[in-house]
């Protein structure tokens, strides 16, 4: 209760008390009452409940008492409005955080276990106890470097001290190599301080339960665990929310080029819930986000703290062409120029296999008109054609394909056949690996020519979960989306779950477009199942727009 213009008079003014009015207290009653038994339920406090029950008074203290309980429990999260702008509320949080939330010590310990995954038992909120600390988040500073906010559950962290760091197998940046790769390795940590608003305030220790943030961790991402070196541990790793919302980036200048990945890379290390990938087909470097906010946080982040001017794009569906009927072909790689030339001429039958099935190469060679060593060769230059692809346009690089007709190869990477090679001719001086690799891939191009290839598109397994009144607008808009609905059930909760196969072409801004369906009720999640047939109709409507790589 304030006194004043409504919004309190600013940061600055004093509250003051004064009657709560007849409305208000006849309002609060029923929501207090709720209130109460939601606290003494979630700490589980039997005597309690029984006197509340009973309608006995209860002492405010045994209520604030139970509140600690429960929050510890991890099963009550107490919520209060504030502005930051008004100072409404700021006084009433900082004088209930001391009342609802319990110390340190009577929380429970983190589920810990060895490098080796062994559990580890008897750690404590002890700051004689063994070191186990856990990275919260991490930052870049431009004047310290990388600085990590750290949070010590057991022991005394101390400056200029050697330390296990440990992650969790997490994608790492770029490479796609798993966090296993770079843990596992010792540290000496720098300067602590604590923070205190905008003040860093320097510290010489920091105890069990305390935070702090600790300077040149190189190495540390957000959720790794800082241990000794003579007792590694791990602290179970935290569930971050999936990132479904793709967007592509590319450097604004040519100068920005070779910044961009160290600058993502580090983004995604302070940002778990950001994921980065270089797609091989498309070419392109794809940032996941967990929506259009997050994104935009994400690029204002890039730009003004890692110096890095980013351009956004639609993201290409990796799309892939396979042989609709069988065909044959013959590649006649010969060249005389008066010295060594090259010789090397194969003919290969290319037939149509079942989606997942990649190349089957057969050898029907007889006589030795190809000798055994350039078999090899052929079969290296079909699958070198087979991932550049077949078509007269430029496929994963941004061509498109419209899947029907003889010939109609639009340069995605070809999969699914099973190529034999029957026949061919070899020269005893002119003949060589090289030779033999381009007549596998004319020989290819040859079959593609003259036969009907398919574009191929990749199907997600898709499963949304939604409050049971936009139910039927899910389905209706999966459905237009070529979505086939393979199952529903209710869950709890007055919600429903409806897994789909849908096109990825389909889904790219799902994310954002599923919350404006449901109203901000819907989740869902995604796995990528197979590449199928892309029907004559998308494909017209792809081509018209410029086509997919």
């Amino acid at each position: 209760k304030r006194s004043g213009r409504a919004g309190g008079g600013g940061p600055g003014s004093a509250p003051s008390a004064r009657p709560v009015p007849d409305w208000l207290r006849e309002a609060a009653g029923p929501l207090r009452e709720t209130l109460v038994e939601e606290v003494i339920t979630e700490s589980e406090d039997e005597a309690l409940m029984e006197r509340y029950m009973e309608g006995g008074e209860l002492d405010p203290d045994l209520l604030i008492d139970d509140l600690q309980k429960a929050v510890a429990a991890g099963g009550f999260h107490p919520v209060l409005a504030i502005s930051t702008t008004t100072g409404v509320g700021v006084r009433e949080l900082l004088r209930e955080l001391p009342l609802s939330c319990p110390d340190p010590t009577r929380r429970p310990f983190p589920e810990t276990s060895t490098p080796e995954g062994e559990p580890v038992a008897g750690l404590s909120c002890d700051p004689d106890g063994p070191l186990v600390a856990q990275v919260l988040s991490t930052a870049g500073d431009p004047y310290v470097g990388r600085v990590s906010l750290v949070r010590v559950f057991s022991g005394t962290l101390r400056p200029d001290t050697r330390v296990h760091l440990h992650g969790h197998g997490v994608p790492c940046g770029l490479t796609g190599q798993d966090e296993l790769d770079r843990t596992g390795n010792d540290e000496r940590t720098g300067p602590l301080s604590v923070p205190l608003g905008r003040e860093n305030r320097p510290v010489g220790q920091v105890v069990a339960g305390d935070l702090c943030l600790v300077a040149r961790l190189p190495d540390a991402r957000t959720g790794d665990t800082l241990s000794e070196p003579e007792r590694p541990v791990r602290v179970a790793p935290w569930r971050f929310p999936r990132p479904l919302l793709p967007v592509a980036v590319s450097a604004e200048s040519s100068g920005d080029e070779d910044k961009l990945s160290q600058a993502v890379a580090r983004l995604v290390a302070e940002d778990p819930s950001l994921r980065v990938e270089v797609n091989a087909e498309t070419h392109q470097m794809v940032l996941w986000s967990l929506g259009e906010a997050h994104l935009d946080a994400a690029l204002d982040r890039l730009e003004h703290r890692h110096g890095v001017r980013v351009g956004t794009g639609e993201v290409r569906v990796p799309l892939r062409e396979t042989f609709a009927v069988p065909a044959q072909g013959t590649g006649r790689n010969v060249k005389q120029s008066g010295g060594h030339g090259e010789f090397g001429v194969c003919r290969i039958r290319v037939e149509p296999l079942e989606s997942g099935a990649g190349l089957e190469f057969v050898d029907e060679i007889v006589g030795g008109v190809v000798p055994r060593q350039f078999v090899l060769s052929v079969e290296k230059g079909v699958r070198a054609q087979m991932a550049d692809g077949v078509g007269t346009g430029t496929g994963a690089k941004g061509g498109a394909g419209s899947g029907d007709g003889a010939g109609s190869g639009a340069g995605y990477p070809l999969v699914d056949i099973r190529v034999t090679l029957y026949d061919g001719k070899a020269h005893s001086v002119d003949s060589s690996d090289m030779a033999f690799q381009k007549a596998g891939r004319l020989a290819l191009r040859d079959a593609a020519a003259a036969a009907r290839l398919a574009v191929l598109e990749p199907v997600d397994e898709v499963s949304v979960e939604v409050d049971d009144a936009y139910l039927g607008a899910v389905l209706s808009d999966l459905s237009a989306r070529r979505g086939r609905v393979v199952g529903t059930e209710s869950v709890r909760g007055g919600r429903a779950v409806v897994r789909a196969e849908v096109p990825e072409l389909e889904i790219v801004r799902y994310a954002v477009e599923l919350r404006s369906i449901s109203h901000g009720t819907g989740v869902f999640s995604r796995e990528y199942a197979r590449h199928e047939p892309l029907p004559a109709q998308a494909a017209a409507r792809l081509a018209g727009r410029g086509g997919q790589g």
